[in-house]
């Protein structure tokens, strides 16, 4: 299906309905996603991305009954990654000799990914390419989140083609930002945040800025996953400048994980005390081992401050807290607060190296945590209860 963007830009990529993981097995996708492409048709014309590999032969087939290959005169990539470049092969079968304008950094990926000797166009921020009456504007995008990332600016229809940035996993048979449920968006869109450009925050900050120096009219933003935002486009804008300045809210998340329940029952404990406490406190509560990474992770990035618990199992801590604590350590979250906790029967080393990985992660560890032997009694769920209220005090909203 493809549809019109403006008169003469045409959205031809592909919707996924079924897509549930993304990056291999690492990023949840529960309402699907969409490739988009963008055709523009000016005296010139330029295909814009195109879709992941295994749509790129239905997607060849509906992008030439929209336009021939003859007419097609450059390919930009805006990114190298699979999902987006994935159909590059097959369509530059029907263009040889075709420019592919990138930048240096997109040659060696794309040169990495499909061993091929393209006529490949090298682009930096401020380079401008003819399509007739309009001009494509190309804006190194590094680290949004690959080395090889760019935005293009088309002139005169005042579109910005932000590929992965402003962007997000959800299916939608219209694709544009008033058409979908505003809850089941933002939702997503905080996500992908969370999850895929959070260590690249202070990066965000300073290309925002770039893009507003060049003082360019901004009509509709079309990234590369998602919808595309026509209503109000500078909202998602602002989210990102929000999202990128140590985002948090009065917000407590727990993480755990249990083999007999004993760390569960001291997770549950000291949620109740962070509660009593400070009422107003939103407290989220996560087995890490029965919840989507993904899910918890956006959870942490809306939070002011986290507990991690785990019991003790060979000198160490169980295998889901580990894999958390390694996504977490590689996210880079800034200015938020941590402690451990956790139940161990006869060694006990877990709570020291959770304090540990979270320090390491770059989280504030505002105590040296709780154990406690064995199974709770009563007692010591109270002292859970107490170092909850405690934690809930230090810090602070």
């Amino acid at each position: 299906m493809h549809f019109p963007v403006t008169n003469i830009v045409t959205w031809v990529g592909k919707t996924d309905w079924e897509l549930r993981k993304f990056h291999g097995e690492e990023y949840s996708t529960h309402r699907g996603s969409t490739y988009n492409s963008y055709l523009v048709q000016d005296q010139k014309t330029a295909l814009i991305d195109t879709v992941w590999a295994p749509f790129a032969k239905s997607y060849i087939e509906e992008l030439f009954q929209k336009v021939s290959p003859e007419e097609i005169d450059f390919v930009i990539a805006n990114h190298a990654e699979i999902d987006h470049s994935g159909a590059l092969p097959e369509l530059m079968r029907h263009l040889p000799g075709k420019p592919i304008y990138c930048t240096a950094n997109g040659v060696k990926s794309l040169k990495g990914h499909y061993h091929a000797d393209w006529n490949f166009q090298v682009v930096k921020t401020g380079d401008r390419l003819s399509l007739g009456d309009r001009e494509l504007i190309f804006i190194e995008a590094p680290m949004l989140h690959w080395p090889d990332s760019m935005f293009c600016y088309l002139t005169g229809e005042d579109i910005l083609f932000s590929n992965d940035a402003f962007g997000q996993h959800l299916a939608a048979e219209e694709a544009y930002n008033d058409r979908v449920d505003s809850c089941e968006l933002w939702a997503e869109c905080i996500k992908y945040y969370a999850n895929i450009l959070t260590p690249f925050s202070p990066l965000v900050l300073k290309k925002i800025e770039q893009f507003a120096g060049l003082e360019l009219p901004l009509k509709m933003i079309c990234p590369s996953h998602g919808v595309l935002w026509r209503d109000n486009p500078m909202q998602i804008v602002q989210k990102y400048l929000e999202w990128a300045n140590q985002y948090r809210e009065d917000q407590v998340t727990i993480i755990y994980d249990t083999m007999w329940n004993s760390t569960r029952s001291m997770a549950e404990a000291i949620a109740a005390g962070i509660h009593q406490a400070s009422p107003a406190t939103a407290v989220k509560v996560f087995n890490c081992a029965r919840s989507d990474k993904n899910d918890v992770i956006t959870e942490i990035f809306k939070s002011k401050a986290i507990l991690f618990g785990s019991p003790t199992i060979n000198q160490g801590i169980l295998t889901a807290t580990a894999g958390m604590l390694e996504e977490i350590r590689g996210l880079k979250f800034r200015g938020k607060k941590a402690a451990a906790f956790g139940a161990f029967g006869w060694s006990g080393e877990s709570v020291g190296m959770l304090s540990e990985k979270l320090g390491e992660a770059g989280f504030d560890v505002v105590n040296g945590g709780l154990r406690l032997p064995w199974a709770p009694d009563a007692e010591a769920l109270q002292q859970c209860v107490d170092f909850g209220r405690a934690f809930a005090e230090t810090v602070g909203s």
